[in-house]
C-alpha cells in the first residue's frame, strides 16, 4: 500500500472516530405536531463520487419526490456525475458537489460547504450513516427536521431486505415521517432509475442496429469490474461460449468499460462510450444485461434492464440488482450451467 493510501486510510479512521456521534442529540429532537408542517426543501447528502453510489440513491429521491411533489431538493455530492445521473429529475435544485480531491482544492471545498450554510432546509437527510461528510452537512445544514441515517433495529426487523443500501434510506426516511405525523407508506421501494427520455432511447437503439443490424434480440454482457469483483478471461470465455450455444438466436453485444478491455479478447461485437447516459440508453435496447457487481451493473438496473449480477463477494443483499426480473447470483455456490438456468428464465418470462 502506498503512503498517499495509507494516508488516506488513516484520514478515513479518524475522521469516522471524530464524526461517529454527531446528530446522536437529534435522535430525540422535539417536534411540534400542532404546527402544520410543510415539505419545500430538501437537502439530500450523499458525498461520493462513484456512479453506483449515485445511481443508489435515486430510489429515495423518486419517494421523496412522490411524498412531496412540489419539493425543491439540493443534493450534496462528490464529483461530476450528478448532474448528468439526475439530469432528467425535475425536482432536483442545486447539486452541491464536493471536490474529488479535497486537499487540492481547499477553497473548493470550504466554498461548499458555505454554500449548505446559506440555504434554509425544511429537512436534511443524510443517506449513508458511515459518511462522516455526510455527518457533518446534516449537522452543518441549517434545517428545521435533520434525519442522520442511524440504524433502527425495528425497521431491519421489519424488513427483510433492509440490508441494501438502495432500501434502507427509503425504510428510514419514511418511518422518520411518522415522526412528523405523516403515515408510513408501505409501498415497494422504487427502481434505481436513470430517466432516460425517449429520444434517448430511440438513439440506443440507432446505436444496437449499427453495431449488429439484424433482426435478433440482443443480450449485453460486461466482463470487467475492479479489484477481485473482476473475474478471469478463463471464467468469462467459458461463461460466453456458453452463452453463444445456448442463444444463437441473439446478438451478444460487449458493453466496454472506460479503460477499454475485454476478458473475452473482444470476441463479441462491442460497444464502447464514456457518456454514461448513452450506455443506459443502449442496454435499454437490450433484453437482459449480465455483468459483475460494478458502477454499469447499477447502470443496467437504473436503465430498467432485467440485469443480472454476479457476485464473488459476501455483499450481494447489499447491492443486488431489484426490480424488473433481476437477480443476483453468487458464483461462489452456482455453476455456470445454473446461472445460465437462471438467464434462461428470465428470457422466457420477457418473451
Amino acid at each position: 500500500m502506498s503512503i498517499l493510501k495509507k494516508v488516506n486510510v488513516f484520514r478515513r479512521i479518524l475522521t469516522r472516530s471524530l464524526t461517529k456521534n454527531i446528530g446522536s442529540s437529534q435522535k430525540n429532537q422535539h417536534i411540534d405536531l400542532t404546527q402544520k408542517i410543510e415539505i419545500k426543501r430538501v437537502l439530500i447528502s450523499r458525498p461520493n463520487h462513484r456512479l453506483g453510489n449515485l445511481l443508489l440513491i435515486t430510489p429515495l429521491v423518486q419517494d421523496v419526490i412522490a411524498t412531496f411533489p412540489e419539493c425543491k431538493i439540493d443534493l450534496f455530492v462528490k464529483g461530476g456525475l450528478a448532474p448528468i445521473v439526475f439530469q432528467n429529475y425535475e425536482n432536483i435544485n442545486y447539486i452541491i458537489e464536493l471536490p474529488k480531491k479535497p486537499f487540492k482544492n481547499l477553497i473548493a471545498y470550504f466554498q461548499v460547504w458555505i454554500k449548505i450554510k446559506r440555504q434554509r432546509y425544511d429537512i436534511v437527510i443524510n443517506v449513508d450513516k458511515g459518511s462522516s461528510s455526510g455527518r457533518l452537512s446534516a449537522q452543518f445544514a441549517d434545517a428545521k427536521y435533520k434525519f442522520f441515517g442511524e440504524v433502527d433495529e425495528n425497521i431491519a426487523l421489519k424488513h427483510k431486505d433492509y440490508e441494501h443500501i438502495a432500501k434502507y434510506p427509503v425504510y428510514e426516511f419514511r418511518s422518520f415521517l411518522t415522526k412528523l405525523g405523516f403515515q408510513e407508506k408501505e409501498n415497494p421501494v422504487p427502481s434505481l432509475d436513470l430517466k432516460l427520455s425517449h429520444t434517448e432511447l430511440a438513439e440506443g437503439k440507432k446505436t444496437i442496429d449499427k453495431i449488429v443490424p439484424n433482426d435478433k434480440k440482443t443480450i449485453a454482457i460486461f466482463t470487467y469490474a475492479t479489484d477481485d469483483k473482476c473475474y478471469s478471461e478463463t471464467w468469462w470465455e467459458e461463461f460466453y461460449e456458453q452463452l453463444k450455444t445456448k442463444y444463437q438466436d441473439y446478438n451478444i453485444l460487449e458493453v466496454l468499460p472506460v479503460e477499454n478491455i475485454s476478458q473475452i479478447g473482444f470476441k463479441a461485437p462491442t460497444f464502447y462510450s464514456k457518456d454514461i447516459r448513452e450506455i443506459g440508453s443502449v442496454i435499454a435496447n437490450t433484453e437482459i444485461f449480465i455483468g459483475a457487481d460494478s458502477g454499469i451493473m447499477h447502470l443496467a438496473s437504473a436503465s430498467l434492464t432485467p440485469t443480472v449480477g454476479l457476485f464473488s463477494r459476501l455483499n450481494q443483499n447489499k447491492y443486488a440488482p431489484y426490480n424488473n426480473n433481476s437477480v443476483a447470483i453468487n458464483t461462489n455456490t452456482s455453476t455456470t450451467e445454473e446461472s445460465i438456468k437462471v438467464i434462461n428464465n428470465i428470457l422466457l418470462g420477457k418473451n
